[in-house]
């Protein structure tokens, strides 16, 4: 269905030079595995569309930073792996999920979907407009993903802002890195995306599952 998300994250992706297939002498490194945590939503909003930062038929807007986030999802081989289901949840600016084993829940930003999903396309990308990630006590910012792709096999993980201080100290991002090279899959460089939305960030993160 076409939304206002969709054809801003469609135009990002179009500044990207994406080749029509991968050519790499070895696998690519795997998105690792995290855990799902304890606020994965427990009944999933009506709205669970792409655009997490406008919920359909509320004037209102979610308060925070939008982060336009966009990629592929693609196996070891680098192949794309069409139809595979991409969700993601993630806290309000508050640092407060939609869940009932939030504390201070009724506090929460109702403008906030919290939850959202997207099926990859023909070229295996896949969109959200979503809100920069937040901390929260004991966690760096991080947005939560679960993809699933066609022959039902899953992966569950989580993304982090490169760079961010609490990194170091946060214990699900240390085990999630303890090979180097999976920190290109877990860690998101944003960029200013005053093209796409005026006072947005917009980064690219590819997903391979194994």
């Amino acid at each position: 269905m076409p939304t206002v998300s969709r054809r801003l994250l469609l135009a990002a992706a179009a500044t990207t030079v994406i080749p029509g297939r991968l050519a790499f002498a070895n696998e690519l490194t795997m998105t690792p595995e995290q855990t799902e945590g304890p606020f994965y939503p427990r009944i999933l909003p009506v709205d669970s569309d792409n655009d997490l930062v406008q919920v359909r038929g509320s004037p209102a807007r979610a308060m925070g930073t939008v982060l336009h986030l966009q990629g592929r999802v693609l196996d070891a081989a680098g192949n794309r792996l069409t139809g595979a289901v991409v969700e993601i949840w993630q806290c309000d600016s508050q640092g407060l999920y939609d869940h009932p084993r939030q504390p201070g829940r009724e506090r929460r930003d109702a403008a906030f979907q919290g939850y959202g999903r997207f099926v990859t396309d023909a070229k295996s990308h896949y969109g959200f407009r979503t809100l920069k990630p937040v901390a929260y006590p004991g966690r760096a910012p991080h947005i939560h993903l679960k993809v699933t792709i066609a022959d039902g096999k899953q992966l569950t993980s989580q993304f982090y802002l490169a760079g961010d201080p609490l990194n170091a100290s946060d214990f699900v991002y240390r085990e999630a890195t303890r090979d180097s090279r999976q920190r290109n899959r877990v860690e998101m460089h944003i960029v200013p995306a005053p093209g796409i939305e005026a006072g947005a960030f917009w980064s690219s993160m590819d997903i391979v599952v194994g």
